[in-house]
């Protein structure tokens, strides 16, 4: 930690706060995520080893891993900086077309190397967990790599977003055990759609509780992409991944197929999503200009 300096805080959740930080021996510039939970130093260590593999995956659509550490009943996970944040931060109401197919062909590029090189089923992909630099390069991070963890993360998560697939919603216990890369496929769909139109496919304010919710998700007919703004091929993507019955939705290179990546040129997408990533940063310093000035 004394190599260290924090230059700013990026964001904070349930589990801790995420910070732009100097390593000073080498002066590069990386994201400190902080993970709180009330764990032993046992399951800490554990987790520690767990992430040790994320050394090992060089991507060029998963952000790089630096390293893990534990103080005091946190774990503190360095990894590359991507200026433009999380999806979430960009997406504003809706992602066209174009820099959608090149999201949704960079997310499952890494999610499919994760699976192939070293055996990694991701475990929680949402546009909170794709990030975007500057440049427009679309990257995967905070992967399931360690159990541990997840089921730590999973024990302590009583949400009102949940990607989850219907299968895992509807098994009783957290164990990491029962994902599969087809619950990974039904949360790319869900993500799909949330970035498409800029909120969230199963709105909370639409249900009376939690539970009539995850009962629309598990029981309900799926969402589909906005009609009119999205073409056939587009919707048929989607409709794909979001089959109720895990067995029948498609794998990573059925995927990758899918006539609607081939649709658009990944350059034409990362320019315009660069377009909207120079908007956002835009948007959020002038904010935070106006904050410190008030």
């Amino acid at each position: 930690m004394d190599d260290l300096e924090i230059l700013e805080e990026l964001g904070h959740g349930n589990y801790g706060v995420v910070s732009k930080v100097l390593h000073k021996p080498t002066g590069i510039i990386m994201a400190m995520k902080e993970v709180r939970l009330e764990l032993d130093d046992a399951k800490f260590r554990q987790i520690l080893m767990e992430l040790e593999v994320l050394h090992s995956c060089s991507s060029d659509c998963i952000v790089e891993f630096y390293g893990a550490f534990f103080v005091e009943g946190a774990v503190y996970m360095c990894i590359e900086y991507m200026k433009g944040g999380s999806l979430d931060k960009v997406y504003g109401d809706g992602v066209p077309e174009a820099p959608l197919a090149y999201i949704t062909k960079r997310v499952i590029l890494g999610l499919k190397q994760l699976k192939d090189e070293q055996n990694i089923i991701h475990r929680d992909v949402k546009p909170t967990n794709i990030l975007v630099n500057e440049v427009g390069k679309v990257k995967l991070c905070d992967f399931g790599v360690s159990g541990n963890l997840v089921a730590s993360l999973a024990r302590t998560n009583i949400g009102c977003q949940s990607y989850m697939a219907p299968e895992r919603i509807k098994h009783t216990s957290p164990d990491v055990s029962t994902y599969s890369v087809q619950s990974d496929i039904w949360s790319l769909g869900l993500s799909i759609l949330e970035i498409s139109k800029g909120c969230y496919p199963y709105p909370p304010e639409t249900y009376n509780n939690v539970f009539s919710q995850l009962s629309a998700i598990v029981d309900g007919e799926p969402p589909g992409l906005p009609q009119g703004k999205f073409g056939p091929e587009a919707q048929d993507f989607v409709r794909q991944c979001l089959h109720k019955n895990p067995s029948k939705r498609p794998t990573y290179r059925e995927l990758l197929q899918h006539p609607w990546l081939n649709m658009y040129d990944d350059s034409q997408g990362q320019d315009m999503l660069k377009e909207m990533v120079d908007q956002a940063i835009e948007k959020s310093e002038s904010e935070s200009y106006h904050d410190k000035a008030s």
